[in-house]
């Protein structure tokens, strides 16, 4: 299995019309992926003109042009590669546990809500944000939320979660046997890793879901 996370953003004036070719498509050819056993969870979420993807291939890696092709029409180009793209990866920088299996990764209760939020880094802090986090990871310094993830685009994060929260012990090997993590978790000084939003506001704010589709709520 394996879990992606892309961004993409609405041309000026396109927002309405993109949103109900993804609602279109969750229908279409979403929904065929999710009950066909190619997708587990997919979760789409807006903010201002940026729309997010969460979603969990359980074989075959399937893209988001494949996914939202009624999209197309309404989404800017992003440049960087000899073709440009409408869905630009976000890179996973931080998850408290990953799939191992399709059983593994199969919620046990129900899912009341499935969550997006997004925060600001400030450019400069970005190595160390990732620096901290992959060893909290890695060295399994404390447990959290199963379902998890932060992943980063630029200085942007899209965070997603599960609620209510499952804490459990990973069952992948952890990558690192060093003890780097702070004890007290506070010393490693988020605070002044995240760039304040206009209100003041430090850390993630949570954003507006378009629609979430599970495998097993059907």
């Amino acid at each position: 299995m394996k879990r992606l996370i892309y961004r993409a953003q609405w041309l000026e004036g396109q927002d309405e019309q993109g949103l109900q070719s993804l609602l279109s498509d969750k229908d279409a050819a979403v929904q065929r992926h999710v009950d066909g056993g190619g997708i587990m969870t997919i979760a789409a979420y807006k903010w201002q003109h940026h729309v997010f993807l969460y979603y969990e291939c359980i074989r075959e890696v399937i893209q988001p042009e494949e996914l939202f092709p009624s999209a197309e029409p309404f989404l800017e180009d992003w440049p960087g590669k000899a073709e440009k793209r409408k869905w630009m990866p976000m890179i996973d920088v931080f998850h408290f546990n990953e799939p191992v299996s399709y059983e593994h990764w199969l919620r046990k209760e129900p899912v009341e809500r499935r969550a997006g939020r997004v925060a600001h880094l400030k450019p400069e802090m970005i190595s160390s944000y990732i620096y901290y986090h992959y060893q909290l990871q890695e060295e399994r310094a404390f447990l959290g939320d199963k379902y998890e993830i932060i992943a980063l685009h630029d200085n942007l994060m899209f965070g997603y979660q599960e609620f209510p929260k499952v804490i459990e012990e990973p069952l992948a090997p952890k990558k690192l046997q060093t003890k780097g993590t702070p004890e007290n978790w506070n010393d490693s000084r988020m605070d002044l890793h995240f760039q304040a939003w206009e209100d003041g506001h430090l850390y993630f704010k949570h954003i507006d879901p378009i629609f979430t589709l599970y495998c097993g709520d059907r």
